[in-house]
């Protein structure tokens, strides 16, 4: 289904709508257009949907860098409806797992390629008029996700007006992430990854008219968002400026980023797939059939190199630009923003992405070969001497602690430790593992994104407004201690006083503090074979 702003917005004449509003109705004029949004008294937050913040990436400006939407319109005098949820970024779906069935769970929504948008969830009653801003990006494989999945209600309403939370959308799939030295020449590479930065910027130019402070802003993620908020931390090499003041990465994502080859093969199976020749032809296809092309590459290209079980097929690489160098090597050289940093993962993150049919040591190693089709003898001999078949109670635990560990689980170690490393505050950094939920994938989502202030929604009320208060204390702070939950324990930074790498570690029955478990010859060698691992 195709929604273009026309449809999600009402617009009308500043003098006429102001007089049928109702009296609380939250308005905000940006200079360029003003917008109303609507308030919600039971939870005490002005709400503000599907704001854009970049002009339509259609037609020629598909696969280039956002047009930011101020410098495109010019409208002071109209008023925007901002009151209803805008349309999803067209979405896809892997062959291995049909997300597009969890996606259909969710009710039904609108997709369109006019998705540029942001949600803003403003408190009411404000405790000042510059407020720290929490900005999410959505994860989802960089494939799919919208920002109608991470509500961000009861984080405010527990904020007692001290915060202000944003979820921004971004350009998916083939729109956001088909590579090709095609595009590479006549656009840009990443274009997903830009859109959230223009979303970030556009945030630092306008965020002080809903009560924010530009100074203050903390950028938080989860899956490829945890991916993204790391490739934001080391976008431009860490060079300049960024448009944030904190980071929390959560159980990063770090798919294998497509070498040059690979991405070609991307790029030539969309081309026949959807009947085109060119990039020009690619640009003037209808978006229906431009999804319908990008969800055929996903079926036919698996499996294949980049490709394996577990993986999306589409998103980011190596531009020599927005990301100059594969993340391992930035980690390790220090080229990354220095700012407060929290980052996570779960305890079995590689369950979900793991085939359950897998019995032997033979079909594991084939489907291996697709998620590190660079590898030779040597790495594979070194990954089953690191993970012997001993340790595990069967070849489908072995397979989905490997993969856990090269995608999410030491990429979240190299942005800890490397942090620590290279900041100037080396205790501004804090890492945490959890055990709450499945245990799963995005198991800590119910615990920190929920609609109900009282978190009914999450297994345990009480830890999700624990683990509230971290993030809370931290975006407020720089710090998830000043101000955490009453009784939560204190959290120490990754790196301190008393020597070792040492974390939180949270599960139903305890918080406290252990080593990383991360540290150790596994991580070591993921990041020693990092040209395999992530490319």
């Amino acid at each position: 289904m195709v929604v273009t702003r026309a449809l999600a917005f009402f617009v009308f004449p500043l003098c006429i709508l102001s007089i049928a509003l109702h009296p609380k109705t939250p308005i905000v004029d940006l200079g360029y257009a003003s917008y109303s949004g609507y308030y919600n008294a039971s939870v005490g937050i002005n709400y503000f949907r599907g704001i854009p913040y970049a002009k339509s990436p259609t037609g020629e400006l598909r696969w280039r860098k956002p047009v930011p939407i101020d410098s495109a319109v010019k409208n002071s005098k109209q008023l925007i409806s901002a009151s209803s949820p805008g349309p999803a970024c067209y979405q896809g779906s892997p062959t291995w797992a049909d997300f597009g069935a969890t996606l259909s769970s969710q009710g039904s929504f609108a997709q369109s390629e006019d998705c540029l948008i942001l949600d803003m969830l403003v408190p009411s009653n404000p405790v000042s008029h510059r407020l720290p801003v929490i900005v999410q990006i959505h994860g989802g494989g960089y494939t799919l996700g919208s920002a109608a999945l991470f509500p961000g209600d009861a984080m405010v309403n527990q904020s007692s007006g001290t915060v202000i939370y944003v979820i921004i959308q971004y350009r998916l799939g083939v729109f956001g992430f088909l590579a090709g030295e095609s595009i590479a020449k006549d656009g840009n590479l990443n274009a997903g990854l830009l859109d959230q930065r223009a979303a970030l910027e556009w945030l630092k130019r306008h965020i002080h008219a809903f009560g924010g402070d530009p100074s203050r802003v903390t950028v938080w993620g989860g899956s490829a968002g945890g991916g993204s908020v790391s490739l934001q931390l080391t976008a431009y090499s860490g060079k300049g400026t960024p448009p944030f003041s904190a980071a929390i990465a959560e159980y990063p994502w770090w798919q294998p980023f497509l070498n040059p080859a690979i991405q070609e093969a991307q790029y030539d199976t969309t081309l026949r797939l959807s009947g085109c020749s060119d990039l020009n032809c690619l640009r003037s296809l209808s978006v229906a059939d431009l999804a319908n092309a990008g969800q055929a590459v996903l079926n036919v290209s698996y499996p294949s190199a980049g490709y394996g079980y577990g993986l999306f097929y589409f998103g980011p690489v190596v531009d020599g630009i927005f990301v100059r160098d594969l993340p391992s090597n930035e980690y390790r050289e220090g080229h990354f923003y220095k700012v407060p940093t929290i980052v996570d993962h779960e305890g079995y993150e590689g369950v979900i992405f793991t085939n359950f049919t897998l019995t032997t040591t033979e079909n594991e190693t084939k489907d291996a070969q697709y998620i590190f089709p660079s590898a030779d003898a040597s790495f594979f001999s070194r990954l089953y001497e690191l993970y012997p078949s001993s340790d595990f109670n069967s070849t489908f635990f072995q397979r989905q602690q490997w993969f856990g560990d090269a995608i999410i689980n030491c990429p979240s170690y190299q942005i800890a430790n490397g942090a620590a490393t290279h900041s100037p505050n080396p205790h501004a950094i804090y890492k945490l593992v959890t055990a709450i939920g499945t245990e799963l994938h995005s198991s800590n989502l119910p615990f920190l994104n929920s609609v109900d202030p009282g978190f009914t929604s999450a297994p345990n009320a009480t830890v999700a407004k624990i683990l509230t208060g971290y993030w809370l204390s931290f975006a407020t702070t720089g710090s998830p201690n000043p101000r955490r939950y009453p009784g939560a324990p204190y959290w120490p930074s990754y790196v301190g006083a008393y020597g070792g790498k040492r974390i939180l570690s949270i599960n139903y029955t305890q918080i406290g503090t252990v080593p990383d478990p991360d540290e150790g010859p596994r991580c070591d060698f993921f990041s020693s074979e990092g040209t395999i691992v992530e490319n």
